[in-house]
Formats: C-alpha cells, structure tokens, sequence
C-alpha cells in the first residue's frame, strides 16, 4: 500500500472516530510507524502515550476524550461527573473515574486520574453514554454523582456533597426519587436523609 494511501486511511479513521491507537491500525494492516511519521510531520498531534489526533484547537472535553479511549470500561464520577453536570463550582486537579472492584489503576502519563472502585450495582448503575468529539463517553448521571459524593465525603468533602445535592434540585437535574433510589444503591440512604427532607 502506498504511503499516501496509507496516510489518507489513518486521517480518515480519525475523522470517524477522534482519536486512535497504534492497535487500531493493526486491524487495517498500516504498520504503527505511519503514526510516528504523521507526528512528524505535523499531520498529527500525540496526545499521551500511543495516542494519536488531528490537530485541533483543544476542546474543553479533551482530558475525558483521552481516558475514554484508553480505558473504556471507567466512568467518569465525583467531582469529574459533578463539572460535566454542573453542579460543582469546583475545579478537580483529576479526572475521577470509577472502575469495577479489582481494577488495577489505568497507566495514564496524563491527565492525571484518580480512581475509585466500586462494586455490583454501585458501578453498573446510572451510567449514561454521551458523544464528545466522536468518542463515548461513560459519566455517572447526575443522581447517582450526588449520592455518590455523600458515599465518598470523606475524600471530597461533605461541603462538596451538598453543594451538589442543592444544585441538582435547584437545577432539576434530579429528581428526589432518584436522589432516594441512588442513596439506597450506594448505601448511603441515612446519611442523606436529613438533607434531602430538609430541601424538600
């Protein structure tokens, strides 16, 4: 295959997909040093290790994009789900993600990740799937982040949780119902209680 063609396929790939890994060429039998070469030549952008893009003005979900892609089973949660639903004034220093209960922490040279493991329905449970920059992303829908935060107070901050629980409600972003069916799931229904009767 001519390196021209070669170089075309790869740009293409990326146009569907947003970014791409030197196995994703392996499936498409372009040898992995097309990628170097494109680098090199300013076609595209590494963005971490054996990460590749186009180059493009940055775009606000850039970090989510990357940690997507090299590690699809995490979810995005805690303080990373509470700026993506934006209840947080917060700016986390991390992207937190939650991974299944066993998970060895994902080598990520950057940006820099912070892992929790959580197990059975506490993972599986209030995922949703949103589209960035053609990748799926996995986020903790914004019921499920707020209890979660009430779980994890005491490595966030119980002023983070309630912040949270108040802009949900404010914000509708969840209803009580859920706010109640996620505190049951994540086992934090008494320790809520009292704040979700008290904005009621």
């Amino acid at each position: 295959m001519r390196e021209a063609t070669q170089t075309q396929r790869v740009i293409d790939l990326l146009a569907q997909k947003g970014m791409l890994r030197p196995i994703d060429l392996d499936a498409m039998g372009i040898p992995r040093v097309v990628l170097t070469r494109m680098s090199t030549a300013g076609q595209l952008e590494k963005i971490g290790r054996g990460l590749y893009r186009l180059p493009s003005p940055g775009s606000e979900n850039e970090s989510l994009v990357a940690i997507a892609t090299k590690v699809p089973q995490a979810v995005f949660c805690l303080l990373t789900a509470l700026q993506f639903h934006e209840l947080t004034t917060q700016l986390p220093r991390q992207i937190w993600i939650a991974m299944p209960r066993g998970s060895h922490t994902p080598k990520i040279d950057y940006p820099p990740v912070k892992m929790v493991q959580f197990a059975g329905e506490a993972y599986s449970a209030g995922i949703e799937e949103v589209e960035r920059d053609q990748v799926k992303l996995r986020v903790y829908c914004a019921a499920k982040t707020v209890a979660d935060c009430f779980k994890h107070r005491n490595k966030i901050g119980l002023d983070v949780a309630l912040e949270a629980l108040k802009d949900a409600r404010a914000k509708k972003k969840a209803s009580a119902d859920e706010l109640w069916r996620y505190a049951k799931i994540c086992r934090v229904a008494n320790v809520m209680r009292p704040y979700l009767e008290a904005i009621e």
